[in-house]
């Protein structure tokens, strides 16, 4: 598992740079300080901005900038759902009015936004590699005492288009000390979503693969999708329900215990929720819950969730903590695997 994990890295490591461009756009602010920059993306009410003369990746208030210009393809979403791809420029207005931003789709089409109905916006390319965003996280604990090694490996790899969007997010956790089995969890999701044609709302399918030794899951395979509805989505918060249906299939062996063999018809209820501050703290979640069709009253819940604390520029502190139970496990096995961990936390792209 831990040649996996550090295939996977490298992969995601080749993957993540974004070919470098002319820093030829521009960003002024309120207050009339103006900056010529290349311009990263939007994300969480933060406009992030590349600068010659700057190492890393500068943040900007979004609420307070004025005007921006770029003659690069980004991927613009509103409150409302709707997307749009395009140039960027801000229109003439009248003093004390919104400021808007015009998406130039085509050079004679044109989609002028209110800032304020903006959530997110992203470099797109017509170059595969360059549409690609995402994040390494790291840890590791030790203690002499009982030489006890605690260590943690994250990945998540989003690949965004106007309509739709891919995910893949990798965890692997081992944790070892004398005297005892060392425990392992790894688990690979990989999700995509697409927008339907009423606004906020898309459809969505995951597939799920987790290893647990604490709960002697030697594989379980989870696949569903359904219909899905963003609840919330400002540059503060942005919230999204799912409800439809999966299947789980699941090897269980562990020594001392019969092996066994499940597979279950469940329902899916899944939520993702995301909290921000500007430059200070996020916080991420995510839940499914796989309420048992085909045997009534089993209910087994995934749960993630990491707290984000930014240290400078790409890099940041983080919190985390994971679960996975099942209140009607395979007789001998245990029904629960849940810890945390802390690491640093290095994004790519327009995050």
């Amino acid at each position: 598992m831990r040649t996996r994990a550090i295939i996977l890295v490298c992969t995601l490591l080749i993957a993540a740079p974004l070919l470098a461009r002319d820093k030829s756009d521009v960003i002024v602010m309120k207050n009339g300080d103006r900056m010529t920059c290349e311009i990263k993306g939007l994300d969480s009410g933060v406009l992030y901005a590349s600068l010659d003369y700057v190492d890393g990746t500068i943040s900007v208030q979004w609420s307070k900038v004025a005007r921006l210009e770029s003659s690069q393809l980004f991927l613009v979403k509103t409150q409302d759902g709707s997307v749009y791809t395009g140039t960027l420029r801000t229109p003439e207005t009248t003093e004390g009015r919104p400021v808007e931003i015009a998406v130039a789709q085509a050079p004679t089409q044109e989609v002028v936004l209110d800032r304020q109905q903006i959530v997110r916006m992203g470099e797109t390319s017509k170059k595969f590699w360059q549409r690609f965003n995402g994040e390494i996280d790291w840890g590791l604990l030790y203690s002499k005492g009982n030489q006890s090694t605690q260590y943690n490996l994250s990945s998540e790899v989003e690949y965004p288009r106007e309509r739709w969007l891919a995910t893949a997010n990798y965890s692997s956790n081992l944790s070892s000390s004398t005297g005892t089995n060392a425990s392992t969890r790894n688990e690979l999701t990989v999700g995509a979503q697409r927008l339907l044609r009423w606004n906020n709302y898309f459809y969505a399918g995951i597939a799920d693969f987790l290893q647990s030794s604490v709960q002697g899951i030697q594989l379980q395979t989870s696949l569903g999708g359904g219909i899905g509805r963003y609840l919330k989505n400002t540059n503060n918060a942005t919230v999204a329900v799912v409800g439809g249906f999966a299947w789980q299939g699941a090897q269980y062996r562990q020594a001392g215990s019969p092996d066994s063999r499940d597979d279950v018809a469940a329902g899916l209820v899944g939520v993702q929720a995301k909290f921000f501050r500007f430059k200070k703290t996020n916080l991420d979640l995510t839940a499914e819950v796989f309420p048992a069709i085909s045997e009534p009253g089993r209910v087994h819940l995934n749960l993630n969730t990491a707290y984000y604390i930014k240290i400078f520029s790409n890099l940041s502190w983080n919190i985390s903590f994971y679960g996975n139970w099942d209140n009607q496990p395979p007789p001998h096995f245990s029904g629960s695997d849940y810890g945390s961990s802390s690491g640093v936390t290095w994004t790519f792209g327009d995050r």
